[in-house]
């Protein structure tokens, strides 16, 4: 898994404007995923929202496999021009892993075509995340269930399309469920989205978390099928007897 590349994307916005979540996550969101990737062996670079085309040139997305995606306050700041570049290496076969509050990301809803809306709230409560797919490559290495001890709630319903695999599915302390690990295919892309991963809480450290995003990387590597052609055949590839009309 050496040769996959991964590029890792984050808004990283709170953690240059709040000191407790620099605290949390002192080298970004960013920087706390990467590292959970290296650990793997992976090749990974990282990009955030404030750097020249958002970190993500032409360039940048030609020698990525898979990018993840987090962001929160600032959907509104992501070019256009950007999410189409992105939109169309997806379709061509990038891998995308989106994260928690990115489900409001306009790249997201744009693969979705849906409105992704979701009910939150945020006391500190504890999430219970049960695998309800084992056999799917995204469990592999886990229990049947992990417990993340402080997280924002996400509850239905979850304004998105019904999922190709559902990988995952929540239970909060207050008694919501979510489902909050959702995989989907677009064009020659795969999508997974993971809900898990609030900014005031060192979610990203647990080592649960960090091998579910590794197998979700894993999974999303471009396959390389074949290349998808929309044309007007004019010529059929077997000989067909035309009658008159």
């Amino acid at each position: 898994m050496a040769s996959l590349r991964v590029t890792v994307w984050n808004e990283y916005r709170h953690e240059k404007e709040s000191p407790r979540i620099a605290q949390v996550y002192p080298q970004g969101i960013h920087g706390a995923i990467a590292e959970g990737l290296r650990e793997h062996g992976l090749s990974v670079r990282t990009a955030t929202l404030d750097e020249p085309e958002h970190g993500l040139t032409q360039q940048v997305l030609d020698e990525t496999d898979v990018l993840t995606w987090w962001g929160h306050m600032a959907h509104g700041d992501v070019s256009d021009e950007i999410v189409d570049r992105v939109h169309k290496r997806v379709l061509e076969g990038m891998g995308l892993i989106v994260l928690h509050s990115g489900h409001f990301a306009k790249i997201f809803k744009r693969l979705m075509g849906t409105t992704c809306n979701l009910k939150w709230r945020e006391i500190g409560e504890h999430e219970r995340v049960w695998v309800v797919n084992p056999a799917h490559p995204i469990a592999e290495g886990l229990s049947d269930h992990f417990v993340i001890p402080e997280t924002e709630m996400y509850g239905e319903p979850f304004g998105i399309p019904e999922p190709d695999s559902l990988v995952f599915v929540s239970w909060y302390q207050g008694g919501e469920v979510f489902r909050g690990g959702c995989t989907y295919y677009r064009g020659q892309g795969k999508v997974f989205y993971f809900s898990p991963g609030h900014e005031s809480y060192p979610i990203y450290y647990q080592p649960e978390i960090r091998q579910v995003i590794y197998n979700a990387v894993r999974w999303a590597a471009p396959t390389h099928g074949p290349a998808i052609e929309v044309d007007n055949r004019k010529e059929p590839l077997e000989p067909v007897a035309v009658r008159e009309l």
